[in-house]
């Protein structure tokens, strides 16, 4: 790393945490009124993924922030075009390669050329792409309009995942490239369309150079962080540390220290001229939330190993296959392993920080049960079996 600045403040770790929570939507009154497309901006990705136990992430995130938003009203926010007639029929949002594959603001469209760029130098990929198949997927949308992989002739080969027929290797490889934009999920199959269509022309272009798209991500990144450590700040879009290091004196974002942090770090300087303050969301976290993205983050902030165990064999799994984080008065305060049995949200497996924690809990699983339009929570396993009782006494009283 290069030489660093002097820190211009320092901070406690508790004032960290709480510039940390209210940066991610957490602390304070929620803007109800520009609700999911404001929590997008706001946090400059939201990441996408397969697992459906409560709802799909991208929902849930919105949801931990704004509370019980109607379901379809997050990919009508997220998706669909405005309808006053005074502007083109385009999305509000793309989905591309950031932390993972995220949905984005349309206008961050230019700051994404840099990887655009590194995508089209590639030279070896996973998947070869067979003669004329990109080409005749171009000339197919460009006919059509937008289209899923099926439409276009073809997802798979086989029935296996990875083995991608022709068709999709070449809307994948153009997607990457920029030529092609993902406009939506329809069914969780990606919709394509072609950037000049999907993108406004005066964000259509990749003029942009690598350093002033990196200056842009990482000042967005210690904006929607708040503070954060470089390496923090390189996970938020999935940067290298260089790249971090090669524009961050030019970023905005202003040194600081933070109480118990081992690595420099640097905060939003508008997240340091009010103290955080207001009222803390009560809310079950995705695991996918941006929240908790990084663990070792997670753990630095909260005292919390998080880990995702969908993917972990099932005799060694700790706390559950789609274990969320339970966030309430600023704290991480215990975990749920959900699941959802017709009108009935199942609690697999909970884990409590403590009787203290049984309320928020309580209240976590009452509102995300109202929010899926269950009626009624049933606990099977709480890791200490003295707090099943208390738990489930507090949910009756909770569901009324």
């Amino acid at each position: 790393m290069p030489s660093l600045p002097r820190p211009v403040i320092d901070l406690t770790a508790d004032e960290a945490r709480r510039i940390a929570l209210r940066a991610q939507g957490f602390l304070g009154a929620p803007d109800r009124k520009a609700g999911v497309r404001g929590v997008l901006r706001h946090l400059g990705a939201v990441q996408l993924d397969t697992i459906s136990v409560l709802a799909r992430s991208h929902e849930l995130i919105p949801y931990a922030r704004l509370g019980a938003i109607g379901r379809k009203a997050v990919d009508t926010a997220y998706w669909t075009p405005p309808t006053d007639g005074t502007s083109a029929a385009r999305p509000h949002a793309f989905e591309y390669w950031s932390h993972a594959a995220c949905i984005l603001p349309l206008e961050e469209w230019p700051h994404f050329a840099f990887r655009r760029r590194a995508y089209r130098a590639r030279p070896h990929w996973n998947h070869t792409l067979p003669n004329g198949a990109y080409d005749q997927v171009v000339k197919q949308l460009r006919a059509e309009g937008p289209l899923t992989a099926t439409d276009l002739g073809g997802a798979k080969k086989t029935s296996e995942w990875w083995d991608w027929s022709g068709t999709k290797v070449a809307v994948e490889r153009a997607l990457m490239y920029g030529e092609v934009v993902c406009v939506e999920r329809r069914g969780w199959k990606r919709v394509y369309d072609l950037a000049e269509r999907a993108v406004p022309e005066h964000l259509l272009h990749d003029r942009l150079d690598d350093a002033e798209c990196l200056r842009r991500l990482v000042r967005l990144a210690g904006q929607s962080l708040g503070v954060g450590t470089r390496a923090d700040l390189a996970d938020y879009h999935r940067l290298k540390g260089d790249q971090v290091d090669a524009v961050i004196a030019d970023s905005g974002l202003v040194p600081v220290t933070v109480q118990g942090w081992s690595k420099p770090a640097w905060a939003d300087p508008e997240a340091l001229r009010t103290p955080p303050r207001g009222r803390h969301r009560t809310t079950l976290l995705s695991p996918f939330d941006s929240l908790i993205w990084e663990r070792a983050r997670t753990e630095r902030i909260f005292g919390f190993t998080h880990r995702l165990e969908a993917y972990v064999p099932k005799p060694k799994r700790v706390y559950g296959y789609f274990a969320m984080p339970v966030l309430a008065g600023g704290r991480l305060v215990g975990r749920v392993d959900p699941a959802r049995e017709g009108r009935t949200l199942v609690a697999k497996q909970v884990t409590l920080d403590g009787p203290r924690a049984v309320p928020a809990v309580a209240q976590a699983l009452s509102e995300a049960a109202s929010w899926v339009d269950c009626s009624d929570v049933r606990v099977e396993r709480v890791d200490d079996a003295a707090l099943r009782e208390p738990l489930v006494r507090e949910l009756t009283r909770a569901l009324g």
